[in-house]
């Protein structure tokens, strides 16, 4: 496993969809791989595969206290409520921003194994979602925003979980 670099806004990759996984094989196990490892590393919540560099529609996400869940091709196909969230992102670091996530979502997509998963969270298991998926469309979530003034600059010392 490796820890990969991460690529910051305004990067290219950041900001176009992702293309499909078409087979899960070897090079897509070692890319989740590192993945965890680098999310780990950077002791964020959720990572997308654009964030390391690879255009490809690959998500990992571990809250605290359970295991990772890996999606491979996911879309959310169910939305409820709205609720006003505090939002910072590995690939936007030293910022953060409020915007509007959903309370609960249903997510489906591929494990890493090619099984098919329905994911339904809430809270930050919800904005992580639609993070992460966000990012596989190639939105960030300042693009949530209705004005870049809006992001606040944070000090080292602040604790909002990275996404």
């Amino acid at each position: 496993m490796a820890i990969l670099p991460l690529h910051r806004y305004p990067d290219p990759v950041l900001q176009k969809r992702a293309r499909q996984v078409t087979s899960i094989d070897g090079r897509v196990q070692q890319l989740i791989d590192d993945m965890v490892e680098t999310m780990h590393h950077a002791n964020g919540v959720g990572l997308a595969a654009p964030q390391v560099g690879v255009s490809l529609r690959v998500a990992v996400i571990e809250m605290p206290g359970e295991d990772v869940m890996t999606l491979i091709n996911p879309k959310i196909v169910k939305r409820q409520g709205e609720r006003e969230v505090v939002e910072g992102c590995l690939s936007v670091p030293g910022y953060r921003g409020v915007l509007t996530r959903s309370e609960r979502v249903t997510a489906k997509g591929l494990d890493r194994w090619g099984k098919e998963v329905r994911i339904k969270g809430e809270g930050l298991l919800a904005q992580a979602l639609e993070h992460e998926v966000d990012h596989l469309d190639g939105v960030l979530y300042i693009d949530h925003l209705d004005d870049i003034d809006q992001l606040e600059r944070l000090d080292a010392e602040a604790e909002t979980p990275e996404i």
